[in-house]
C-alpha cells in the first residue's frame, strides 16, 4: 500500500468532503415519507409537526428546509437537516423509528473559531473537554403522547471491543476501534486522510437488533459525525458536519455511507 500522506497532514472538512464525493456509497434519498405528516412528542410535552415534500421538510408549518432522508433498515429512517438561521448553523438529526413509533434526536453545534484556537494542552489542564463540538441527545414518541418507556432506543455497550472496517467509496477506507463507553479510535487505511488516526469522544445507541446509532465528536478539526450502522445488512449511512476552511466559509454537512464488516471482537480477562 502506497502512503500518500504523513501523520501530520491534517485536512479541512471541506477537503474531506471532496475526497468522499468521488464514487461515494451514500444512499439515495428515500421517498417513503413524501406527502406525509409526522408528530414528534418529546418527553417535556413539546409536540412538533413535520411535513415532508420530496427533499423538503417543514416544521410546524414554517419555512421548508432541505432534508436528507435515508434508511439502512426497513421502517427506520435517518432525517438530517440544518437550521441556518442560527450562527453558526445548528445540525438536526432524527432517527424516525416507525416500527416502534419512537424517535431519537441529535442536535449538534460547532464551536466558533475563537473557541477553536484554544490549544488542547490548555483545555486539558483547565478541565475542559478536548472538543467543543456539542450534542444534545433526546428521545420521544411518534404520533402519540410521550410516556415513560415509549422509546426503546438506549445507550449500549454492544459495540465496545469491536473493530469494524468501513468502505465509504472505492478510494476511502477506514477502520473503527470502539474502546469504551466514551471513546473510539478511527484510522484511515486508504484515502485523503491515509495514515491519519485519532481517538475521539463518542456515543452509542442501540435502535434494534444489530442496528446502532453511532455519534462522534472530533477535536483536532471540529467535526460531528452521525451514522446508522446496520451490522445485519453490512451497511452504514449518515453524515459529517464540520467547520469551514475559514471563519467566513460555509459549514460542511455532507453524506457518508459505507459497506461495512466486523473484523474482530476483543474479550478482556474476567479478572482484569
Amino acid at each position: 500500500m502506497t502512503t500518500t500522506s504523513s501523520p501530520t497532514d491534517w485536512i479541512s472538512v471541506a477537503d474531506l468532503e471532496k475526497g468522499f464525493a468521488t464514487g461515494s456509497y451514500a444512499l439515495d434519498n428515500s421517498a417513503d415519507l413524501t406527502g406525509k405528516q409526522v408528530e414528534l412528542h418529546a418527553a417535556d410535552g413539546t409536540v412538533r409537526r413535520l411535513e415532508f415534500d420530496q427533499e423538503q421538510l417543514s416544521i410546524d408549518g414554517g419555512e421548508a428546509a432541505k432534508v436528507r432522508i435515508t434508511s439502512v433498515r426497513e421502517g427506520v429512517y435517518l432525517l438530517d437537516w440544518l437550521d441556518e438561521r442560527t450562527k453558526p448553523a445548528t445540525s438536526y438529526t432524527v432517527v424516525l423509528d416507525t416500527l416502534t413509533d419512537s424517535y431519537t434526536q441529535v442536535i449538534g453545534t460547532l464551536p466558533t473559531f475563537d473557541v477553536i484556537k484554544t490549544g488542547l494542552y490548555e483545555r486539558a489542564l483547565g478541565g475542559r473537554p478536548l472538543t467543543d463540538v456539542k450534542v444534545d441527545i433526546s428521545h420521544g414518541a411518534v404520533n402519540t403522547p410521550y410516556r415513560d418507556g415509549a422509546c426503546p432506543h438506549a445507550q449500549t455497550d454492544e459495540l465496545i471491543g469491536v473493530r469494524n472496517l468501513y468502505h465509504y467509496s472505492p478510494t476511502e477506507v477506514y477502520e473503527h476501534v470502539y474502546l469504551n463507553a466514551h471513546f473510539y479510535t478511527w484510522h484511515c487505511l486508504k484515502g485523503v486522510e491515509q495514515g491519519l488516526c485519532d481517538t475521539d469522544a463518542c456515543h452509542y445507541y442501540k435502535i434494534t437488533d444489530a442496528l446502532y446509532l453511532f455519534i462522534w465528536r472530533e477535536k483536532i478539526v471540529p467535526t460531528l459525525g452521525i451514522v446508522m450502522v446496520d451490522e445485519r445488512n453490512h451497511r452504514s449511512d449518515g453524515k459529517i458536519f464540520g467547520v469551514g476552511d475559514t471563519e467566513d466559509a460555509p459549514l460542511a454537512n455532507f453524506p457518508m455511507a459505507s459497506y461495512c464488516q466486523r473484523l474482530t471482537d476483543t474479550e478482556y480477562p474476567d479478572d482484569l
